[in-house]
C-alpha cells in the first residue's frame, strides 16, 4: 500500500504578509515560524502544520461570492461558539459578507487580504 499524504503547510498569497499573518495569529494563537521575513511570514501548528502568507505583486483578492475573481480555496475553522469568535474575527479586520449559506451551522468571512474562511460550529 503506498503511503499517506501529509499535509504539511497551506501557504496564501497576499499583498502584506506581515500583516495577514498578523491576523491570523491574533485569531488563531499560532507561533511565528522562524525565518519568516518581509516577503513570507509562516505560523506553524504545535502538530508542524504550517499556514504561510507569501507576498505577490499586483495581488487581486478574490471578490466571494461573485466568480469574476474566484476565491480558488478557503479555510475552515472549528469554534466553540459561533457569536464570539464572530466578534474576534471582526474585531481583528474580518469583514462579513452579506451572503451567508451556512444557516446556523457555518459563518463566512473574509479576511483583510479578501480570503474566504468559515467558522463552524466545533
Amino acid at each position: 500500500m503506498p503511503s499517506k499524504l501529509k499535509l504539511t503547510a497551506i501557504n496564501l498569497d497576499c499583498p502584506d504578509p506581515r500583516a495577514l499573518a498578523a491576523f491570523y495569529q491574533q485569531a488563531t494563537g499560532l507561533e511565528l515560524a522562524p525565518g519568516s521575513g518581509d516577503d513570507f511570514v509562516g505560523l506553524i501548528r504545535e502538530d508542524g502544520l504550517w499556514i504561510g502568507f507569501q507576498r505577490v505583486d499586483d495581488y487581486q483578492a478574490p471578490r466571494w461570492p461573485d466568480q469574476r475573481v474566484p476565491q480558488q480555496f478557503h479555510l475552515d475553522f472549528a469554534v466553540d461558539d459561533l457569536d464570539e469568535a464572530e466578534a474576534l474575527v471582526l474585531a481583528l479586520g474580518a469583514a462579513k459578507p452579506e451572503f451567508q449559506p451556512g444557516g446556523d451551522r457555518w459563518r463566512v468571512f473574509t479576511d483583510p487580504a479578501g480570503h474566504p474562511f468559515c467558522l463552524a460550529r466545533g
